[in-house]
């Protein structure tokens, strides 16, 4: 899955805005449900793009100040930094602190010299997803974190006249950016293999991959027959994926963030950094000598990206995320229903807070018919006189409650995630603690 969903984002995104080191979409007016990607988040400025070292050689990442990103593998895995206190992160939670910099990405097994002044990326893979963030304050104002992304840069190390940065508006553009769910899939396995060799996996990983035929070098061509069992087995996996990422107890482990709440968070037990050792996650088993897989499917299913600096433990710093796929009696989300969610006083979130509804079949961005499908503090939604919130979710607004009404689809199922950006002690160490969705009867 975090395979697949890396693949099905590159190919969406190079089908639509073209493809090359130098191809840096963004979404210049915010991400709206037009762009169809796995659970993203409308109250930020994203920019995404995809390098192939294999192809292009060493390349550089030029950082300007005040971005947040993160450079990871095309199983997106961290990308360790050499001197192994970060993993990723790049700007304001990686070695440059926000400040900006350059950022060398290197490809696997490089043992050749490394220029100074740079700081150094070691991949995993050839293929490399680069992720970016920028935020603004005002909702009505978004032009200074689009231009924070349009000062990023991204060339070969050492080239004279690299091909110059193309940022396109990708707002409200269709583009499907979702896990590939068709035989295609194997296609794009193919070239990955090719570009990659053991690079890609181990020996039994690409020997599952050879036994359909999916070789280095050489050609992939399946009969009709073989094509349409590869097109069922993609779409079923892609349905139990989603079966999969509804669970909030999985592997014998539960993942409600409360005891006494819905919300879940399955890589709550990940560690921010494991001192001296590889980045920890809440599917890597350590002590036990396995990967928890359907952990790491529940995640890349339902999310993509991940880094220290996203599970970050310091006040202020990262983002605290929780997810209500049921109503406070365990009932899945319903668009036919009128529900209610109570935040308490002082929501901690020192940058701002936000809640967003998702498909249910595909995790990505709620289609209501509404811009966006996101309502959160910058949107300055009515507070009670105890200084509590409440925000209704259903097909229609309460009488006087439009500014804190999300709006739903009667017969479409969603469910809701719940994003704290650089939490405060309270979120961290769980002494506030949001509602569950309640149905209002």
């Amino acid at each position: 899955m975090p395979l697949i969903n890396t693949l099905g984002m590159k190919v969406g995104s190079e089908k639509t805005f073209g493809a090359g080191y130098n191809v840096l979409p963004v979404w210049k007016k915010r991400l709206d449900p037009k762009t169809r990607v796995t659970t993203p988040n409308s109250d930020v400025i994203y920019a995404m793009s995809y390098l192939d070292l294999g192809r292009d050689g060493r390349m550089v990442f030029e950082a300007p100040p005040g971005l947040q990103g993160i450079l990871l593998d095309f199983w997106q895995r961290p990308i360790p930094v050499d001197g192994g206190k970060f993993f990723g992160d790049v700007g304001l939670p990686g070695p440059d602190g926000g400040k900006g910099g350059k950022f060398l990405i290197l490809p696997p097994g490089y043992t050749g010299s490394v220029p100074s002044d740079y700081y150094v990326y070691r991949s995993g893979t050839n293929n490399v997803f680069v992720f970016l963030r920028s935020f603004y304050q005002d909702p009505n104002d978004l032009s200074g974190a689009v231009a924070t992304m349009e000062g990023a840069r991204i060339y070969p190390l050492g080239a004279t006249s690299p091909k110059p940065m193309e940022i396109p508006d990708a707002s409200g553009k269709p583009v499907n950016m979702l896990p590939i769910s068709d035989a295609t899939a194997f296609d794009e396995l193919k070239k990955l293999v090719d570009s990659e060799g053991s690079n890609l996996a181990d020996p039994d990983w690409l020997g599952m991959l050879a036994g359909l035929g999916i070789v280095k070098g050489q050609p992939f061509n399946p009969d009709a027959g073989t094509r349409a069992i590869l097109d069922k087995a993609a779409k079923t996996a892609y349905r139990m994926s989603r079966v999969i990422g509804f669970e909030e107890k999985l592997a014998g482990r539960d993942f409600r963030v409360y005891p006494d709440r819905r919300w879940v968070n399955p890589v709550a037990d990940g560690t921010p950094q494991n001192p001296g050792g590889p980045f920890d996650l809440a599917w890597r088993r350590t002590a036990d000598g396995y990967t928890d897989l359907d952990t790491r499917i529940w995640f890349f299913t339902d999310y993509y990206s991940i880094s220290p600096g996203m599970l970050s433990q310091i006040p202020g710093k990262g983002a605290k995320y929780m997810i209500a796929f049921t109503d406070s009696r365990g009932t899945p989300l319903s668009g036919d229903k009128n529900y209610s969610l109570k935040l308490p006083p002082d929501v901690p979130a020192a940058n701002f807070w936000s809640v967003t509804l998702y498909e249910a079949e595909n995790a990505s961005g709620y289609a209501s018919g509404r811009p966006f499908p996101s309502l959160g503090s910058r949107d300055k939604p009515k507070q009670n006189a105890d200084g509590t919130t409440d925000l209704y979710l259903g097909p229609k607004a309460p009488t006087g409650k439009d500014a804190n009404w999300m709006e739903t689809v009667p017969g479409k199922g969603y469910f809701a995630i719940l994003r704290l950006y650089a939490p405060t002690e309270a979120a961290i160490d769980k002494s506030w603690k949001p509602g569950d969705i309640e149905v209002v009867e």
